[in-house]
């Protein structure tokens, strides 16, 4: 366990085999989580959002879960597809949904929009919907993080890309929902799958996050017309005082400088440029927080390659630039732009461990 005072959230990367083994004690303390495996896994825990995700691991890997534990008292629930445990001050919450299996909309003008939209964008915005129709009813008003996975997402369907369609359903449900998509929005990812449909997990807190940007890069809210009819909404990272800690969540962090792909084609470069970009983020967030120090080998990762056969290089200059940081998890999985190769997300100030995961 890396020591991060005694704040109330820890992550633990744990391989899904040795799930059924923990104690209730264990479970007791599990706020939510995500396991990767190929195929995706199906658990026997109802009353923990473990959302599984269709993801190929590392060479001679197993199936892993990053699980997030609460030293709250945490209780369960449902609400609709979500499933979700919550604390006084956290919420973890996911849900998978097929992208045929949106929820019907209620007003006419909503009929006519899902009618013409495509499935992805039409089931994005109505899981986003009832993810803050979730967080609004019980009180829980700012997002930390949101982690999302669906197939192909660089394929080009209804005349649009999926990761745009899927811009498109998220940026949609922000504004229908009266949430502003510049400035202070989440901290997320948008990753590939090998399969499955839609899977979105979600931290949320009652504490106030301050958005953080890199000075490197356009922000990514405010990316040109050219990548897509309505841009990302969720800025480089998210800083949030939990029990007087602050913690630090990266969103998923690419090969960009300003708004454009650098290095097309070269993993090694691109994953240096990732590193840097996450360098000047935490600097941005060290002179925002009062409470933390955060350095990079300080962080725990996780780390996906678009081809399995570039993890070794990128391992490699991850442990050149930053040492040895503890944890970190390699998954296979496309990434939002097909010219990029490797995404890097991380977290910090809070205390983390893993179970024999390189």
């Amino acid at each position: 366990m890396k020591p991060a005072g005694e704040g109330i959230l820890s992550l633990e990367y744990l391989p899904a085999s040795r799930l059924g083994q923990q104690s209730q004690h264990w479970r007791d303390s599990v706020l939510g989580g995500i396991c990767f495996s190929r195929p995706a896994i199906r658990f026997d825990a109802a009353e923990l959002p473990l959302l599984s995700v269709d993801m190929i691991p590392p060479p001679g890997g197993e199936a892993i879960c990053e699980v997030w534990h609460s030293r709250e008292a945490l209780q369960s629930g449902r609400h609709g597809a979500i499933r979700y445990r919550q604390g006084d001050a956290l919420l973890f919450g996911c849900l998978s949904l097929e992208e045929s299996a949106a929820e019907a909309p209620r007003d006419a003008a909503s009929v006519a929009a899902s009618v013409a939209s495509p499935p992805l964008q039409a089931t994005t915005e109505a899981a986003y919907r009832k993810i803050f129709e979730l967080l609004e009813a019980r009180g829980y008003p700012s997002v930390l993080r949101f982690w999302n996975y669906f197939p192909a997402i660089n394929l080009e369907s209804h005349a649009m890309e999926r990761y745009r369609q899927f811009n498109v359903g998220r940026q949609d449900a922000f504004i229908s929902r009266g949430r502003s998509v510049i400035g202070n929005v989440p901290a997320a990812c948008a990753l590939g799958s090998a399969a499955g449909g839609l899977h979105i997990a979600f931290l949320a807190s009652r504490e106030v996050a301050i958005g953080i940007e890199n000075p490197r890069q356009v922000s990514a809210y405010n990316y040109p017309s050219q990548y897509g009819p309505r841009s990302p909404s969720f800025s480089r990272a998210g800083l949030v005082n939990l029990a007087g800690h602050d913690v630090l969540f990266i969103s998923g962090t690419a090969s960009i400088v300003g708004h454009q792909t650098m290095h097309p084609g070269d993993v090694a470069a691109q994953t240096r440029e990732c590193l840097q970009n996450i360098a000047f983020v935490v600097e941005e967030a060290n002179r925002m927080s009062t409470t933390a120090d955060f350095r990079l080998n300080d962080l725990a990762y996780t780390i996906y390659v678009r081809h399995t056969e570039d993890m070794d290089t990128v391992r490699r200059e991850i442990e050149r630039f930053i040492g040895a940081p503890t944890p970190t998890l390699y998954m296979q999985a496309d990434v939002c732009r097909a010219d990029l190769l490797v995404e890097i997300e991380a977290s910090g100030g809070h205390a983390s461990s893993a179970y024999g995961i390189a």
